[in-house]
């Protein structure tokens, strides 16, 4: 077994562990723009726009990823990373629209009455003043969306072979012929993906108390 513990393996493992981190990242940075916006169109007064996001949603909430993986890369004929993070930043937008609608409702309406009564516009309100209040309380769910899409990742090997971490595992497991050696490897990639989704899920309750002790002091 000492032989599956090389730096050569592990720095193999840790490569497609940051590509992994890497295409969660901006899939991530990209869902929060688009969902943003969708959002922003969702709770718009315009009936058009609104129904128009809320069908969007819908249907990314009701359709697997996998699908979309599959669809950017076999129909759209995208290069894998870029059909991975178009995938991931479709599917994820949806769910980061309804985290900001919740977001944007926890904001007080008399600071939308207050930007108006000084004289902003309604996207420089949503910008200056209700966006960035919404978004202190938006944090840990989006840090929890991350973690969601941090494990997701791993369908990618099998949809169109990106070697992100679980891809370098499945490599790795060519190499090596008992069942032991595969079930470690497997344990490796297991104990990477806890490492860094239990680290996040840490951060989120520690900002979850520092948030709750900071509104009770």
């Amino acid at each position: 077994m000492a032989d599956l513990f090389t730096w050569v393996n592990m720095q193999f493992l840790l490569q497609g562990l940051g590509m992994t981190l890497a295409i969660s990242a901006v899939a991530i940075l990209c869902s929060v723009v688009l969902g943003t916006f969708i959002s922003v169109l969702r709770t718009s007064g315009n009936r058009a726009l609104s129904a128009l996001a809320t069908v969007y949603i819908e249907i990314f909430k009701n359709t697997p990823l996998l699908l979309w993986i599959m669809f950017t890369f076999f129909v759209a004929q995208l290069p894998p990373l870029g059909a991975a993070v178009l995938a991931f930043t479709l599917f994820t937008s949806a769910s980061v629209a309804e985290i900001v609608r919740g977001g944007l409702a926890s904001v007080a309406f008399g600071q939308y009455e207050a930007a108006k009564s000084q004289g902003f516009s309604t996207m420089q309100a949503y910008l200056l003043i209700i966006l960035p209040q919404a978004l202190r309380n938006m944090i840990p769910a989006l840090l929890s969306q991350f973690v969601t899409t941090i494990k997701d990742t791993s369908f990618l090997w099998g949809a169109m072979a990106v070697q992100e971490l679980m891809g370098r595992g499945m490599i790795l497991m060519n190499s090596y012929n008992s069942t032991e050696q595969i079930f470690t490897i497997f344990g490796v990639m297991a104990l990477f993906y806890f490492i860094v989704c239990f680290t996040l899920s840490q951060i989120v309750r520690a900002y979850q108390r520092r948030t709750k002790e900071a509104r009770t002091s």
